[in-house]
């Protein structure tokens, strides 16, 4: 269940992202809402695998950094969440730019953040 909660609010915030920051658009043959659910699905199951060996190998600088260097973390990670879902399903994102995408994990964190604290998810 906990992971369902993760999913929906991670699909929920990518939505906001998509309808915000230009340069980050729907790719493929399906509905916008399939693809949102499908990218949700694939950026969760990354944040829960990838995501925790990414920010241990890239602890230094994010310490030298002050936190900042995460944000490049949590890009990197929507890249490679793009390219899983481009390549395996044929339906994703396209991001145009570095810049669209830094601007769209910002705006992931800051929408996952509170919709984790409405439904109560403790991560």
């Amino acid at each position: 269940m906990k992971f369902i909660i993760r999913w929906l609010v991670t699909a929920i915030a990518f939505g906001v992202a998509v309808w915000i920051v230009p340069g980050i658009d729907i790719v493929g043959g399906t509905e916008a809402w399939a693809a949102i659910a499908l990218y949700g699905l694939i950026l969760s199951l990354i944040n829960i695998s990838v995501k925790p060996l990414m920010q241990l190998l890239s602890l230094p600088i994010t310490v030298i950094t002050l936190g900042i260097f995460y944000l490049v973390v949590n890009t990197l990670m929507l890249y490679v969440a793009a390219w899983l879902a481009n390549g395996i399903f044929q339906v994703g994102i396209d991001i145009a730019t570095f810049g669209s995408a830094f601007v769209a994990s910002i705006v992931i964190s800051i929408v996952s953040g509170l919709m984790n604290a409405l439904v109560g998810n403790k991560d």
